[in-house]
């Protein structure tokens, strides 16, 4: 199976999903500062990697983790979806891909703090803004991904496109 978390950035939820997913972070309490920003790839992306998918690593289960900015397109998921179905006709693929939207828990202060940060390259108010965001929104990103897992394996579909709004930040 392959899980692709997907958002605007790439860099901030999703890369928290990520390491959830990937049992690199403590889930029974919020995470510290140090936690936050030691998770590969958070607030490291720059727009010119939107549309990246990037690896992040094998679960307990084998199955690859990935995750992608898509920027404010709305058509890069469905897109995918679509590939993904045609590759899987075309070559009978038999692997199940999972994208899991992590934007329904991005809180206010996470989204000023990537602005100000990735956009403005003003990390001193960008940088304390994201913590604060992921301290808010980090037991929900793990919601998410407990979710997101579940429904993976649960699901009979090849490709399943989750939209998480249940996830409200």
């Amino acid at each position: 199976m392959i899980y692709i978390y997907n958002d605007f950035g790439g860099t901030h939820t999703t890369s928290l999903a990520a390491a959830y997913h990937l049992r690199k972070l403590p889930t029974n309490r919020v995470l510290t500062r140090e936690e936050i920003l030691h998770v590969p790839y958070f607030n490291k992306l720059e727009k010119s990697d939107a549309g990246r998918i990037i690896f992040h690593g094998k679960d307990d289960e084998g199955n690859s983790v990935y995750t992608l900015g898509r920027r404010s397109s709305k058509l890069v998921v469905p897109a995918l979806k679509n590939l993904c179905q045609i590759l899987e006709e075309q070559f009978q693929i038999d692997e199940k891909i999972i994208f899991s939207n992590t934007s329904p828990t991005v809180p206010f202060a996470m989204t000023m703090g990537g602005f100000f940060s990735r956009g403005l390259k003003i990390d001193f108010i960008g940088v304390p803004l994201l913590v604060a965001g992921a301290k808010k929104s980090c037991l929900n990103i793990y919601n998410l991904v407990q979710n997101t897992k579940h429904i993976g394996s649960s699901t009979h579909s090849k490709v399943t496109v989750i939209e998480n709004k249940n996830f409200q930040a």
